[in-house]
């Protein structure tokens, strides 16, 4: 994998975060922010609780860069802490959830289906195609594709075995492909049986 100019200068941002350079933490955090953000969102999907998860994981992050032996493996060290600390906010959510209290909060469902269809409606094929993998396939993909790691990052950042990652990827590709060649076959069939008519 080619090293873009992003990845080396967070290489040279933990070297020198790690000498105590607070600037240097701080240009950190601001590189890699929306990276880690979209991450946190994708395994949250909620916003807010992506904002929050990524501020404790930042913590855990600046704190730990002593221990990580090599700046290159910055990203996928931070992506990991990232998905755990995204793990343990949804784990605890649903702790919540299931108390009732939090229930009688919740949103009336109708109106939740009625929002999230409309925003379906107006994502494009591929996000929509996106959208619909199940989430173990829709986060390797996104890390694949949109942040441009390779196999063993997203093994390193996920806590899974590389095999399982290109499994999860080969398997999305087909979903993605099925999906992606049924959206495009629709407006053609349709089209042909108005011509009919």
């Amino acid at each position: 994998m080619q090293r873009n100019s992003k990845r080396v200068l967070g290489e040279y941002l933990v070297m020198s975060a790690r000498t105590g350079d607070r600037a240097a933490c701080g240009q950190l955090a601001r590189l890699w922010q929306p990276a880690l953000l979209r991450h946190a969102m994708r395994l949250t999907g909620d916003a807010e609780l992506a904002r929050d998860t990524l501020q404790d994981a930042w913590i855990d992050i600046l704190r730990g860069l002593g221990g990580l032996s090599d700046p290159a493996a910055f990203p996928a060290w931070a992506y990991r802490i990232v998905t755990r600390k995204s793990a343990a906010t949804v784990r605890g959510l649903q702790r919540r959830r299931k108390t009732g209290a939090a229930l009688a909060a919740e949103p009336v469902a109708e109106d939740a289906g009625e929002r999230n269809a409309e925003a379906l409606a107006d994502r494009g094929p591929l996000a929509r195609a996106l959208a619909a993998l199940p989430a173990e396939q829709r986060n390797a993909m996104a890390l694949f594709y949109i942040d441009d790691f390779t196999v063993a990052e997203i093994a390193v950042a996920l806590s899974v075995p590389a095999g399982t990652i290109k499994t999860r990827l080969m398997h999305a590709r087909r979903k993605m492909r099925a999906a992606l060649d049924l959206s495009t076959s629709q407006p053609s069939d349709q089209g042909g049986s108005n011509d009919g008519i």
